[in-house]
C-alpha cells in the first residue's frame, strides 16, 4: 500500500530483502527497486520516498513495522548521521558474507570471465579502533540532527570538530566519541576544540573561507607512536604557537607534532609544507620485523593489522622464487615491495608520486634491503622496452592501483612483458573486473581472496592471482 505525498509515495510495509552497493539495503515495490539506508535484510518498514528515477527509488524509514532478527544495536551514538560505519546494525559475519557476494557479483557481471571458487572474505581481527589515521574538520557551526531540531527548544550556535555530513562540503557533525581510532585520538580532538573555544579561536567557514581552525590529522601507529598535524587557515603565529605548546604539554604521547597553514579554497594539503613543531618528522610502523617510516604526507594502509594479512595473501599468490624478478607497480611507499624483497632476487617498484618513492627508498635503507630499486613517473611512460631491458623482464607483477584501476596502456605494457604471474590487489572490485577482462586472453584467474580492511563499511579489498595461459 502507498499514499502520495508531494508526488513521492509513502510506501507502507516494504520488506528489505538484500544489501546493495554503497552500504544501502533494498526492497521491491511494484517491481521497482527501493534503496533504503540504515536498514538490514528482514526489516519491514514504512518508507518515505525522497527521489525517483526510471529504474529505482530512494527513501528513508519513517517507521519500523518489524525489525529483522539479524539486526544488531549500533554501538556509536553518531550512527546514521555521520555517514561512516553504515553497517554497525549488521552482524560482522553477515557483513563478510555480503562482501564475498559483492566481489563475486562484480567479477562475474562486469568481468564476464571464468572464475575459480571465491574464498570467503578474510575478516579483520579488530572491528573497532582499527584505523591508524583519521582527518577531522573544524567548522564554525555544528550540524544539527533531525532529532535535535524536532525536539525544539533553544539550540545555540556552536562550533564543530568532526566529520563532514555525506555530500555536504560545508556541514560538519561534531563528534564526541569516534570508535574508529584508538586513544589518544578522541582526547586530542576534544581538548583541541575545548582550548580553542575557551580562548576565542575562530573556526573555519567553508562558504566564506574564514576562520583559523581548519583541519586536524591524527595518526596512531602500531608501535605506539602518535603524529598530529593541525591545519590552520591563517598564519597567526601567536595562536598557532599557543595551541602547539598546549598539545605538546597535555599529550606527551605525541611523538610528532606538525602544523600546516592552508589559505587555499580547498582542504588538500598535499602541495603544502608541514612545519615540524616538536618531536620526530615521522612515525614508525612495523610489519613482520620490517620498519616503515611514515611522514605527515605518506600513504600507509589505514588498518595496520589487516594490511599485514592483505600483504601476506599477495605474497602467497606471487609464489616468488629466489631467482625471480618482481615488478611492484603503484608501489606507493614501497610497503609491498619491501615486504616481498627477501623472497626473490630483485624488486622493481614504480609509482607516480616522487615523495612516495623517496619514502620507499628510505624504507629499504632502514631495513637493510639491498635488492630493491624504485622509479618515480607516469607508469605509461616509464614501462617501455628499454626499462624492461635495463631492469630485467618480470617473472611476477603485483598491481595495487587506486580506485580507478589500471590505465589501459599500462595493461598493454604488462601483457607485452609477459610475466608468469600477476597479483592484482584492488580496493574497487568493479574496476578490477574491467581490467581482468582485458587480460583474460593471456591470463586465467587462479585464485580470488576478498579481504576486509574496513569493518562496518561496504568497502572491500580483493586480491586476484592470474597465471599466464
Amino acid at each position: 500500500m502507498a499514499r502520495k505525498k508531494a508526488n513521492y509515495p509513502l510506501i507502507e510495509g516494504l520488506e528489505i530483502t538484500t544489501l546493495a552497493a554503497e552500504g544501502k539495503a533494498m526492497g521491491r515495490w511494484q517491481d521497482v527497486v527501493v534503496f533504503v539506508p540504515m536498514t538490514v535484510p528482514g526489516d519491514v518498514v514504512d518508507v518515505q520516498i525522497r527521489s525517483k528515477r526510471r529504474r529505482y527509488m530512494e527513501g528513508f524509514v519513517v517507521r519500523y513495522v518489524k525489525r529483522s532478527p539479524l539486526r544488531e544495536e549500533p554501538f556509536c551514538e553518531h550512527f546514521g548521521v555521520c555517514g561512516g560505519c553504515k553497517w554497525q546494525n549488521l552482524p560482522y559475519g553477515e557483513q563478510l558474507r555480503f562482501k564475498t557476494e559483492q566481489v563475486r557479483d562484480q567479477l562475474t557481471r562486469i568481468g564476464r570471465i571464468a572464475l575459480p571458487e571465491i574464498a570467503p572474505c578474510l575478516g579483520s581481527a579488530r572491528t573497532q579502533f582499527y584505523r591508524n589515521k583519521l582527518e577531522f574538520t573544524f567548522a564554525d557551526r555544528r550540524w544539527l540532527t533531525r532529532e535535535e531540531i524536532g525536539a525544539g527548544g533553544e539550540i545555540g550556535a556552536a562550533p564543530a570538530a568532526g566529520f563532514h555530513i555525506p555530500g555536504m562540503f560545508d556541514k560538519v557533525l561534531d563528534i564526541r566519541r569516534c570508535w574508529l581510532q584508538p586513544d589518544p585520538s578522541n582526547p586530542i580532538r576534544l581538548e583541541t576544540k575545548r582550548f580553542c573555544m575557551e580562548r576565542g579561536y575562530t573556526f573555519h567557514n567553508a562558504r566564506t573561507h574564514t576562520g583559523l581552525m581548519r583541519n586536524m590529522i591524527v595518526r596512531t601507529a602500531s608501535t605506539g607512536e602518535v603524529m598530529v598535524v593541525v591545519v590552520f587557515g591563517a598564519d597567526d603565529r601567536p595562536r598557532i604557537g599557543a595551541l602547539m605548546e598546549h598539545l605538546a604539554a597535555s599529550f606527551p604521547q605525541i611523538t610528532s607534532l606538525f602544523y600546516v597553514v592552508n589559505t587555499k579554497l580547498n582542504d588538500s594539503v598535499g602541495d603544502l609544507d608541514p612545519v615540524l613543531w616538536c618531536g620526530k618528522d615521522h612515525i614508525v610502523e612495523r610489519m613482520e620485523g620490517l620498519q616503515f617510516k611514515v611522514g605527515p604526507k605518506s600513504f600507509y594502509q589505514t588498518n595496520s593489522e589487516q594490511a599485514y594479512e592483505l600483504y601476506k595473501v599477495a605474497r602467497d599468490f606471487a609464489a616468488l622464487g629466489p631467482g625471480d624478478v618482481l615488478y611492484d607497480l603503484y608501489t606507493g611507499t614501497g610497503t609491498i615491495a619491501n615486504f616481498c624483497a627477501a623472497h626473490c632476487r630483485k624488486v622493481v617498484g614504480v609509482e607516480y608520486v616522487p615523495e612516495a618513492i623517496a619514502d620507499a627508498r628510505i624504507n629499504s635503507e632502514v631495513n637493510g634491503i639491498a635488492n630493491t630499486v624504485f622509479y618515480a613517473g607516469d607508469m605509461k611512460a616509464v614501462l617501455d622496452d628499454d626499462f624492461i631491458a635495463a631492469n630485467g623482464r618480470p617473472d611476477v607483477v603485483i598491481l595495487d592501483p587506486p580506485r580507478a584501476g589500471v590505465d589501459e596502456p599500462v595493461i598493454g605494457v604488462i601483457l607485452h612483458a609477459a610475466p608468469q604471474r600477476i597479483v592484482y590487489v584492488s580496493c574497487n572490485p568493479a574496476t578490477q573486473a574491467r581490467d581482468l577482462a582485458l587480460m583474460d586472453g593471456a591470463y586465467r584467474v587462479e585464485a580470488v581472496q576478498p579481504v576486509d580492511m574496513f569493518p562496518h563499511t561496504h568497502h572491500v579489498e580483493n586480491v586476484v592471482k592470474l597465471v599466464r595461459r
